[in-house]
């Protein structure tokens, strides 16, 4: 199958014209001939970007497939402009062996894009099978407790930076010392259930020195190894600078960067996630780093559960909140209103990505690399509601926000989701493979 995008505006401005061939994207020029059997698209100035590529989800499968599944999480990447996603260790059974890396490798052949494995780390691992499979990193390698129990110390820590080092895989950290969280917290009131519990109390108990002092720890660590460092989900200014000082690369989420503390109240149990929303300060700070050019990647952390989990008291509440469906459109919705270029979406959700983690066909719009496209309209802004998302828990924390959502999304040639419906079967293949 073959596709002419005429007419599509590139994120640096130029009016160009994009043919794939194959899976391939194989033109990009002032004007390019169709052939014969070339579908054509005509993008009439609408923008055309790379696949986003989104390298920190949790799909919950194997284990947990009540809060999402491989086809239920991919479809809703698709329909938000994610054309690659990286599922991380923590699921039933976690991550840590070939064997369990195969059984994930299987049920992700349902995917509607194109994904990669993680590989963990616990006390229980099995580094030299894990090492054999085609991980497309090592973590997400958790320094405190989070969804999952895969939590460790620094000593296992460092022993599994050693071996990464010497397999080459980058290391992904969530960096959180919890030996400095305030465990005075948990005698202040917290509110009701759900929506009536105050999650600001969570972030009085893991605060921002947590953070900062893991990432120094980490980085450290993976530097004594001559290891490749990545620390996921930054959620302080702090945390970003002591990543990037180290010379490690860094990844923020939506969450952190459009929502803080004085939205945890309203959002009850839905705001509980690790790391925690932080200060308003704290979130323009972040914003800043991400606006001029010291964040490395915008991922999500998507990480579903389901609302009667949410249900309940802050302290007993799972961790985590959907966002790869609506990650892309809340930055094109920021673009849009001129607070971020369209040329820094693109390389923070893409671009970077690739070269962060090593995925030369994926994250431009460039000949020879992979079809993975994405036509938005930026002028069709909507606002973001969760019974329209595609994620099997059916909420979203950005309720009310406003998007900007594609009309197409293409995987390596084949169109996977188009104004609202999914015309192909699923398509997803390993990145690594």
């Amino acid at each position: 199958m073959s596709t002419l995008f005429r007419d599509a505006r590139l994120a640096d401005g130029r009016t160009r014209d994009v043919r794939t061939h194959s899976g391939t994207i194989v033109a990009v020029a002032d004007a390019v001939d169709p052939n014969p059997t070339d579908r054509v698209v005509d993008a009439d100035g609408r923008l055309l970007l790379p696949g986003a590529i989104d390298a920190h989800v949790h799909f919950r499968e194997p284990g947990d497939a009540h809060k999402e599944s491989w086809a239920t999480g991919s479809r809703s990447a698709a329909a938000g402009g994610v054309t690659t996603v990286v599922d991380q260790p923590n699921t039933t059974p976690p991550t840590i062996t070939g064997g369990a890396f195969d059984r994930k490798a299987e049920l992700a052949a349902a995917s509607t894009v194109d994904y990669g494995i993680n590989g963990g780390v616990t006390g229980d691992w099995a580094p030299d099978s894990l090492f054999d499979r085609p991980a497309v990193a090592l973590g997400e390698v958790f320094l405190a407790d989070s969804t999952g129990g895969m939590g460790i110390d620094t000593d296992r820590f460092a022993a599994a930076v050693e071996r990464a080092a010497a397999a080459g895989v980058v290391v992904t950290v969530h960096a959180e010392d919890a030996t400095r969280f305030d465990e005075t917290a948990r005698d202040r009131d917290a509110g009701g259930t759900g929506r009536d519990a105050d999650a600001a109390r969570w972030s009085e108990y893991r605060p921002a020195a947590a953070e900062v002092a893991a990432v120094e720890d980490a980085v450290s660590i993976g530097a004594a190894a001559g290891a490749t460092v990545h620390i996921a989900h930054t959620s302080t200014p702090g945390g970003v600078d002591a990543a990037i000082d180290a010379g490690a690369t860094c990844e923020a989420t939506p969450h952190h960067l459009l929502l803080s503390r004085d939205d945890a109240t309203e959002l009850g149990t839905y705001g509980r996630m690790n790391p925690p929303l932080r200060s308003q300060t704290r979130r323009e700070g972040l914003w800043d780093r991400l606006r001029d050019g010291t964040i490395d990647i915008v991922a999500t952390d998507h990480a579903p559960h389901t609302a009667a989990e949410k249900e309940t008291g802050l302290w007993d509440a799972p961790s985590g909140v959907p966002g790869v469906e609506t990650m892309l459109p809340l930055l094109l919705e920021r673009a849009r209103r001129g607070a971020i270029s369209y040329e820094r979406v693109r390389d923070v959700t893409a671009a970077n990505v690739a070269a962060v983690f090593d995925l030369p066909r994926k994250g431009r719009i460039a000949e020879g690399n992979d079809a993975d496209l994405v036509l938005i309209d930026p002028e069709r802004s909507r606002e973001i509601r969760g019974a329209d998302l595609h994620s099997k828990c059916g909420w979203t924390p950005f309720e009310g926000m406003d998007g900007v959502f594609p009309s197409l999304t293409m995987v390596r040639g084949t169109v996977v989701y188009e104004n609202g419906a999914f015309p192909s079967e699923p398509v997803g293949a390993n990145v690594r493979s």
